[in-house]
This record gives C-alpha cells, sequence and structure tokens, in this order.
C-alpha cells in the first residue's frame, strides 16, 4: 500500500502546486500583497507562510524534527521590503523543490519510521499527512484570495460552471479513444 500511496500523491501535490501558481497569476502585485482585512493573510503572506513550513519540515525529513531552530515562523506572516513578489515566489519554488525532493527520496518503508516535528512523534506517512493538509488548506486560501481579487476577468481552473456535461462527454469519449 505505501508503494502505491507515494506516486499519486506527489502528482496530486504537483497538481496543488500548479493550480496555486496559475490562481496567482492572475493577481496584479497590488493584489498579491493586499489583505482583505486586519486579521487576514495576503497570497504574499501566504507564500511565505508555506514555504517557511516546508524549508522546515521537509529539511533532513527523516533525521531532524521538522521545526528547525532557524525558522521563524511569526516572520511569515509580516512583509518587509525585501518581500518582493519576485522573491517571494523564488523562495516558493525552492520550497517546493526541497519538499517535493525529500517526498520522491522516500522509499515506501520509510513511511512507517518515526519522525518529529516540535517533539512530537508521528509516523512520516503520519507527519507527510499532516503536510500535506495544511499545504492544501493554505493553497486553497491562495486560490479563492486570487479569485475574489480577479473578479470578472477570473479564468477558473477546472470545469467552468454549467460546463460539466459538456466536460464529461469530451472526458468520456477521450478515454474510450484511449482504449480503442
Amino acid at each position: 500500500m505505501a508503494a502505491d500511496y507515494l506516486a499519486p500523491t506527489t502528482r496530486e501535490l504537483r497538481s496543488l502546486k500548479r493550480a496555486a501558481e496559475r490562481a496567482m497569476a492572475q493577481v496584479s502585485d497590488e493584489h498579491f500583497f493586499a489583505t482583505l482585512d486586519p486579521e487576514t493573510n495576503s497570497i504574499a503572506m501566504l507564500v511565505k507562510h508555506v514555504s517557511g513550513n516546508m524549508r522546515s519540515r521537509w529539511t533532513d525529513f527523516l533525521t531532524t524534527d521538522g521545526e528547525k531552530l532557524w525558522r521563524k515562523r511569526d516572520d511569515e506572516f509580516v512583509i518587509g521590503e525585501e518581500d518582493t513578489r519576485a522573491a517571494l515566489l523564488a523562495r516558493w519554488e525552492e520550497s517546493w523543490k526541497i519538499f517535493l525532493g525529500a517526498l520522491e527520496s522516500l522509499a515506501p518503508e520509510d513511511l512507517e519510521r518515526q519522525v518529529t516535528i516540535r517533539s512530537e512523534v508521528y509516523t512520516a506517512l503520519g507527519a507527510a499527512q499532516r503536510s500535506f493538509g495544511h499545504y492544501s488548506d493554505h493553497i486553497g486560501q491562495i486560490i479563492l484570495l486570487a479569485k475574489h481579487y480577479a473578479g470578472a476577468k477570473w479564468r477558473t481552473l477546472s470545469v467552468p460552471r454549467g460546463k460539466s456535461e459538456e466536460y464529461n462527454k469530451e472526458f468520456v469519449a477521450k478515454g474510450l479513444a484511449k482504449q480503442r
């Protein structure tokens, strides 16, 4: 079962990354840094936070605590002068490389190994699932904010509203053609 878990999970995570990037591409720099109110995060903050979490959790995943001493989590929710859109997206890309590289390096038997996050013990699978849920939540927030800011200019990331039947017919037709 472990062997069947890693490949589809990695594919799904890559798909989530692409969706977030397609969403972020639809917003201006102004909206990338904007917050809806003082208690919400901007897309920029979410990018910075997810990147910081990935670096901390997935650097030396199997051998060190997932909460690294060098991580400054609270700073991930503060945008400084150095936090340009380009710099944040470069950090995002580097962090995904660390994360996906670590995930792809796991052997099925590694998923049963014990790892720690903030001194709490998990199986590697449990720690990975914890991360996947966390990243999915924040990617959903990024997409929602991007859709809000893009407004009428929003280009859907999946099946357009009112087009499910048309999409399904096309999907089935493609599937049948591949089977022939």
